[in-house]
């Protein structure tokens, strides 16, 4: 069990940020931040963030069980990106009909463990 962070409920849609996810999986986290910084896209900083949450989160002495960490060594060992709950809107269209408008949400979840336990 490594270090985890999350962000549930960030609107932007999971197929966006799936690809990203797949570039930084299995790479160590400071390299994964590198390549984020330079993807255009707007999940990649969601992404980042939440890889800076999870590095936090290894640095913490409260979570790291007592043991003194070496946040060179972190690895992304899961980039999980879950569709989350979509808010449902209601757009008028041409006779009369309704057309709905799904505004998607997405789960992200970062996990980072120590290379030397892999």
């Amino acid at each position: 069990m490594g270090f985890q962070a999350s962000h549930r409920y960030a609107r932007v849609s999971a197929r966006k940020i799936r690809p990203l996810a797949d570039l930084v999986r299995g790479k160590y986290a400071d390299e994964a931040l590198d390549i984020l910084r330079y993807q255009p896209q707007r999940g990649a900083r969601i992404l980042e963030k939440v890889i800076q949450s999870a590095l936090g989160n290894a640095q913490d002495p409260d979570q790291n069980r007592g043991g003194a960490v070496n946040v060179d060594q972190l690895v992304v060992v899961d980039a999980r990106v879950d569709e989350g709950p979509m808010f449902k809107r209601i757009r008028p269209r041409a006779r009369g009909m309704a057309f709905v408008i799904k505004k998607r949400t997405s789960h992200v979840r970062i996990e980072l463990e120590d290379v030397e336990k892999l």
